[in-house]
């Protein structure tokens, strides 16, 4: 598992982790999602962690590992889980698919969580509410804020549509977070 945590804060503050399930490492995707969890960390004061799932790819599809293992508990642990992944075949990554296949029901029970999707094509931009959205919540994780979505030729001002994505949805996340301290 690649975890970075940015910058150290307090014993007890919230961690708001983004899980990148694109199976490319440094992706364009990850990208942007550890740009939405810088965002929403420094509004709520918390930290921030990468769980990188291109480094546990071979984990993902084989018998339980320590690796996986601690991935798993990182993302059921975050405040905040930003689930970052590009649009492949008109859905999330099988790699994140798999990765979240392992939790059972109420795995991610108490988990505010952000999709945050990047589609080739703007047709693909409705992924993220059609199928990611959905498997989020049936694992129990509440899902109060609208997607960050982005098509490949927005990437390159994706702190113009990160800023825009925060001053209509941040608050929602605060005011969750403040109702789970």
């Amino acid at each position: 598992m690649t975890t970075t945590t940015h910058p150290p804060t307090a014993t007890g503050a919230p961690t708001v982790i983004t899980l990148s399930g694109n199976p490319r490492p440094g992706s364009r995707t990850q990208q942007l999602g550890e740009r939405v969890a810088a965002a929403v960390a420094a509004r709520l004061g918390a930290r921030t962690e990468l769980v990188d799932l291109s480094a546990l790819a071979g984990d993902v599809f084989a018998p339980a590992t320590p690796g996986l293992e601690r991935a798993l508990e990182t993302a059921a642990s975050a405040a905040v889980l930003v689930v970052a992944t590009p649009t492949y075949k008109a859905t999330y990554t099988g790699l994140l698919k798999a990765f979240l296949d392992r939790y059972g029901a109420g795995g991610l029970a108490g988990v505010a969580a952000v999709p945050v999707q990047v589609a080739g094509n703007p047709v693909h931009l409705a992924a993220a509410d059609l199928h990611l959205r959905p498997v989020l919540t049936e694992l129990g994780a509440r899902v109060p804020t609208r997607p960050v979505l982005a098509t490949e030729a927005q990437l390159p001002d994706a702190e113009s549509l990160v800023g825009e994505w925060v001053a209509t949805e941040v608050e929602a996340l605060a005011t969750l977070a403040e109702v789970a301290a």
